[in-house]
């Protein structure tokens, strides 16, 4: 047993795993990107949402960090079959089980980790919860020979060209790595946030450099990732938006890991590269949720609109502007009466002038817009504010 840590054998194999992170390596740009996670996760999280709204971005979120983090370690199941695995509606044949094991595992993890970030101080690593991980991450899968769910390697792995951390080491590493994250982090309130993000990836980069199991390792890292993300206020659906970055860039994923193994512990680039992505992520659920809290004011300014209108006309023209609501794009004129069930029944049995005079006084009510290509509502009514892309976003 190596008794002084100057003699461990990472030092010589390893040297980048100095379990030193120095914020003033960060550049401006990204501290900026730090704001914007910060200002965004925010933003998200004070957004009023509808319960089946919240509920559907929530599982969508889901499904796609489940099959993120397994799809980069090679899982080929698509996000609609992941979505189906969640619901309990994919049945698979018996040689392609394994894949929804895989999602069944990630799936059951996130949950079981939010549900003890939410109700209990379940807000740092240690050593026996990130084996807990790894048992859960491996639960009922066919693993090579000598693989234990759980337990610490005692031979050598890599991934690639990368080799983890020589198997003497890994012990002594995982437990310097969770006593590091959790005394040699900034836990300034006004800053949690911020530094927690960073602390998630850093915990990442370092779980991967060491890689102290025998299988699983990736997907355990970004367990690890979740929690710490959970733990400091990052909005649970966003908590998956760096497994979705790492997968959909997964080239430069495995380039900056490389790159900042080589760089004497200058992990800034593997920094600025995972924020970017989350950033991005983030904006686009923003995007969503935008959409969303529109499409609601929209039907209540409709509604409103209406609100003093009982003729039967009147009732037929709201019918037609909430079902023009829920289309996509610009609808030919002649194609109107036929946009769905609901209005080619409303339709039936009368000529096209009466169409045509219901699309003439939507117009007057300025809730549509006309142009060569067709009609749609006019979401740009709501604000003087929506951009031009929230409202293509929204047609």
């Amino acid at each position: 047993m190596v008794s002084n840590n100057k003699e461990r054998a990472y030092l010589k194999s390893h040297p980048w795993i100095t379990f030193k992170f120095d914020t003033r390596s960060l550049d401006y740009q990204t501290w900026i990107l730090c704001g914007e996670a910060k200002s965004k996760c925010l933003h998200i999280i004070g957004a009023p949402l509808l319960p089946e709204v919240k509920k559907n971005l929530f599982q969508i979120a889901l499904a796609k960090g489940a099959m993120a983090t397994t799809a980069i370690e090679g899982n080929t199941l698509s996000e609609e079959e992941v979505e189906r695995r969640i619901q309990g509606k994919l049945i698979l044949p018996p040689s392609k089980e394994y894949l929804g094991i895989e999602i069944d595992n990630i799936v059951n993890a996130y949950n079981k980790i939010g549900k003890l970030v939410l109700e209990t101080n379940f807000t740092k690593p240690d050593v026996k919860n990130i084996i807990e991980f790894n048992k859960m991450v491996l639960d009922n899968l066919p693993l090579d020979e000598g693989v234990v769910p759980g337990e610490i390697r005692k031979y050598q792995v890599g991934v690639g060209r990368y080799r983890g951390a020589p198997a003497e080491d890994c012990e002594f590493l995982l437990e310097r790595y969770v006593d590091w994250l959790n005394q040699d982090f900034p836990v300034q309130d006004e800053q949690k946030m911020v530094f927690g993000i960073l602390k998630a990836i850093v915990s990442h980069l370092y779980f991967v450099w060491i890689h102290p199991f025998g299988d699983g390792n990736g997907r355990t890292a970004r367990l690890i990732e979740f929690q710490i993300l959970l733990s400091v206020g990052v909005p649970a659906a966003s908590a998956h938006l760096m497994s979705n970055h790492y997968n959909a860039t997964r080239s430069e994923y495995y380039r900056q890991l490389d790159l900042s193994s080589k760089s004497n512990g200058d992990i800034s680039s593997f920094i600025k590269y995972a924020l970017q992505g989350f950033v991005d992520g983030l904006k686009d659920q923003i995007d969503t949720i935008q959409s969303q809290q529109l499409f609601v004011h929209w039907i209540n300014h409709v509604h409103n609109t209406f609100a003093d209108k009982e003729r039967a006309e009147d009732k037929r023209r709201r019918k037609l502007i909430l079902a023009l609501s829920a289309q996509t794009g610009e609808i030919p004129v002649d194609e109107v009466r036929h946009i769905s069930s609901r209005i080619a029944e409303m339709y039936a049995g009368v000529s096209e002038k009466t169409v045509q005079r219901d699309v003439e006084k939507l117009l007057d009510l300025n809730l549509i817009v006309k142009d060569k290509k067709g009609i749609r509502p006019k979401w740009e009514l709501l604000s003087s504010f929506l951009s031009p892309a929230m409202a293509r976003k929204r047609s």
